[in-house]
């Protein structure tokens, strides 16, 4: 049994035609629907799943978290290729809906067996998004390993991406026309980069870190495999205990990081520190790993694997705090003004349900962050709730090219974590206090951003960023010498080209180039070699150049990051 549980704010849903003949749910349930606030649990009965009590005992767990008594079970067999015939689908649900009423649980049911179309709005705090998922109990099986070489193979095969259902600009379109990146079986939810891929990913790292150096950053790295009593301590075991990666070593319980923060905390134990020393800004461009069940995997935009350009922030006092957050901004800013992405709008999100530290910090932190925004001048919404569970935030939502919302920066306000992890610093007085934490990314997860810039620009990245920046064509085999020749001085300055010397119509290699999304296609004929120019193709308009002012041009382009 696989299900995906969505704290939100409302659902509606309606039935609108059958889906299978064998069941028909509508003489005895409603065909639509609207709950609010509820727990919504998008559920996929698999083949060997006999009961639901280990179904019930997992809702109840995640309802007393996020304090809500209104369930809805909603079938959603998305999320399982394995799934079990209707009538045990629709008995277990049935008993898991009469299980929970009688313990006080509001409960709706969607009708099983019809296509349905739904509507929800989903909370943001920690807890609003889990996936689970439930073995049924099985015989065991022969442990002599048995396999099937060619049969493996067959069945970690590239998979074959559904373009029908997916919009021209769709990043998962774009990465297979432009050999970026794929996917496989073998490492659901993990990013396969291919070179030119990996390209743009270390463009923007590259960027990130010479951006951080000049704002007087450290950058560190920590460790992927940390014990367990280090995420104890920082309370991640407990709250996303069901989306973590375990394993052992000598009897030990170890976890793969489902976030960057308690490294930081280490690092900055790991020798005294004074007031001298704050505001200390610690970057880390860590990778982190959290489980989630297939069906709810979507390209770039929702991974199991991926980096955080996490920072954290030690500051000493109120007025640091205030200061390192005005910086922040400043340098949000400039990064989103050098891509071209625009902010939509800014959210103060507030304190969860679920949450550590008492009232008084956190009034004292949601007027810290409002004081700063205000002073700024900058317009703000409050989204109720949606802060972390260690402190209010600051959320920074772009706007792409289809007019979508995508909330990526982040400040986050954190008194909580430097008392568990009983951080200090010696004061001016000689006594020792306690420093303050900011917690912040600018890109997010940079896959997640990476989807966004490719689908945002269409493919077509700054000059920078591009994987080839130029593609040079041969018009006759005589030129083939000369492209060469050009192609090896663009190469020394650095510059990213290709070479097209096919003997196929120039029509046909330059609606290839563009395909590419290369942003100059340069073609040098017997009349470009004579003048030492080259026909240069930029945005669809051709112009001829010469050949060093070109060079000179693209080369101050690329390295102003025009």
């Amino acid at each position: 049994m696989k299900f995906l549980s969505l704290h939100c704010d409302y659902i509606k849903f309606k039935a609108l035609k059958k889906a299978l003949k064998k069941v028909d749910e509508l003489g005895e349930k409603k065909a639509e629907g609207e709950v609010k606030e509820p727990l919504v649990i998008l559920t996929a009965i698999e083949k060997g799943d006999k009961d639901e009590k280990a179904y019930i005992e997992a809702i109840k767990d995640i309802a007393k978290q996020v304090n809500t008594k209104n369930i809805v079970l909603y079938p959603y067999a998305h999320l399982s290729s394995n799934l079990s015939d209707p009538e045990t689908a629709v008995k277990i649900l049935k008993d898991a809906e009469s299980s929970l009423k009688k313990q006080k649980f509001k409960v709706t049911r969607a009708p099983f067996g019809f296509y349905k179309e739904f509507e929800l709005k989903c909370k943001g705090h920690p807890l609003s998004e889990l996936s689970r998922s439930i073995e049924p109990d099985g015989k065991v099986e022969d442990t002599k390993e048995k396999y099937d070489v060619k049969q493996l193979l067959r069945e970690i095969s590239k998979s074959k991406l559904m373009r029908e259902k997916l919009k021209d600009n769709d990043h998962r379109i774009l990465g297979q026309q432009m050999d970026l990146f794929s996917f496989s079986e073998v490492a659901p939810g993990m990013v396969f980069w291919h070179n030119k891929g990996l390209i743009i990913y270390d463009g923007l790292i590259k960027y990130w870190k010479e951006k951080h150096r000049e704002h007087n950053y450290e950058i560190i790295k920590t460790p992927q495999i940390m014990d367990a009593k280090i995420w104890k301590v920082s309370g991640h075991w407990e709250k996303y205990k069901e989306n973590n990666f375990l394993t052992k070593y000598e009897d030990r319980d170890f976890l793969v990081k489902p976030m960057n923060c308690p490294g930081g905390m280490l690092v900055y134990k790991n020798s005294p520190k004074s007031y001298k020393d704050l505001p200390l800004r610690a970057g880390e461009l860590g990778t982190v790993h959290r489980t989630e069940l297939s069906g709810v995997l979507a390209g770039l935009f929702r991974v199991i694997q991926f980096t955080q350009d996490d920072a954290h922030i030690f500051c000493a006092d109120e007025k640091q705090v205030e200061s390192e957050i005005i910086s922040l901004i400043k340098l949000i800013n400039e990064f989103y003004t050098k891509l071209n992405i625009h902010f939509d709008h800014v959210e103060l999100s507030t304190r969860p349900e679920k949450r550590i530290g008492s009232d008084k910090v956190w009034d004292m932190a949601e007027g810290i962050l409002e004081k700063v925004l205000k002073k700024q001048k900058m317009k703000f919404k409050i989204n109720k709730g949606d802060g972390a569970f260690y402190g209010p935030k600051i959320d920074f939502h772009v706007k792409d090219s289809l007019d979508r919302t995508w909330q990526l920066s982040t400040i986050q306000l954190d008194f909580a974590m430097p008392e568990r992890f009983e951080l200090e610093y010696i004061d001016k007085d000689g006594k020792r206090k306690r420093p303050i934490m900011l917690h912040r990314v600018i890109y997010g997860a940079i896959e997640r951003f990476i989807a966004i810039l490719l689908e945002h620009t269409n493919g077509r990245l700054p000059t920078w960023l591009a994987p080839v920046q130029v593609k040079l064509l041969s018009f006759t085999d005589k030129n083939i010498k000369i492209v060469e020749k050009i192609a090896e001085e663009l190469k020394a300055e650095g510059i990213r080209v290709e070479v097209d010397a096919e003997a196929a119509p120039m029509g046909g290699r330059i609606r290839n180039a563009e395909l590419q999304k290369i942003p100059y296609i340069a073609v040098i004929g017997d009349k470009e070699e004579k003048a030492k120019e080259l026909a240069v193709r930029k945005d669809g308009k051709v112009k001829n150049i010469k050949k060093d002012k070109f060079i000179k041009d693209l080369k101050k382009e690329i390295e102003e990051r025009l």
